[in-house]
């Protein structure tokens, strides 16, 4: 187990592989990345999943964040709302490995069900918490409203694909503003496909594929690869993947 930091709210999840109800030929347990996992150690500061479409990061995530006792469609500890029940039953399976310092806030982001998130703060009355009403506001800006109005400092960050509605530059003011909440004690665990994101230097990244969960470095992972390639070699990559073959 790593060494507890001064910013470490939660450092491990123990998944109880195998008790009843995990049934390992149904959906989610069937994923990969769930078959045979037993914990997962957090990093203090940040803990990237990265992973292609459907490989189940996201189900993970959701998972960790409803386990922590976040509401499943985002949002704090306190949102009791629920416009379409789909998360899986995963987090019934996990016991979060807490340290003993208190979390002060917290949050889930859940890039696709942030409109429901966002009516919900209106129906209760809290849009001065966020910066004003979210939905008047375009998705971009309706993101970083809630990282710069509504993260405190002091909690537990959980976020799914944060990078969906902002530019890249907007991506690399979001690094800035999470470095500025992780000098306030804060700890971020985030589900992402972005390359600048993945970018923080103080981070665990853990690769989700098909045969299951690994660490690896920042520049190993296939998002940076990708895209590096792609950046290099744009004529020859563009040639390749869009040549009308007879």
């Amino acid at each position: 187990m790593r060494s507890i930091d001064a910013r470490h709210y939660w450092l491990e999840a123990i998944f109880r592989n195998g008790e009843p109800g995990w049934d390992a030929n149904r959906y989610p347990f069937n994923l990969p990345v769930v078959r045979g996992l037993d914990r997962i150690a957090f990093h203090p500061k940040v803990t990237f999943f990265v992973g292609e479409n459907g490989s189940g990061k996201s189900t993970l995530i959701e998972a960790l964040a409803v386990a922590w006792g976040f509401n499943a469609e985002g949002g704090s500890k306190n949102f009791n709302f629920s416009s379409h029940a789909s998360h899986s039953d995963l987090h019934q399976f996990v016991r979060p490995v807490r340290t003993t310092r208190k979390v002060r806030d917290g949050f889930f982001l859940r890039a696709e069900s942030f409109f429901n998130a966002a009516t919900y703060i209106n129906s209760i009355g809290a849009t001065s918490s966020y910066g004003g009403d979210l939905h008047a506001k375009s998705h971009g800006e309706s993101f970083f409203a809630l990282f710069d109005n509504r993260f405190f400092g002091n909690g537990l960050y959980i976020l799914d694909e944060p990078e969906a509605a902002l530019s890249p530059s907007r991506q690399m003011a979001f690094l800035a503003r999470m470095h500025e909440l992780i000098a306030q004690e804060s700890q971020f665990i985030i589900a992402t496909h972005s390359p600048i994101i993945l970018g923080y230097p103080d981070a665990d990244i853990w690769q989700v594929s098909q045969y299951g969960l690994e660490k690896v470095a920042y520049q190993d992972t296939e998002h940076v690869q990708v895209t590096r390639q792609f950046l290099n070699n744009r004529d020859a990559m563009l040639d390749i993947l869009l040549r009308d073959d007879e």
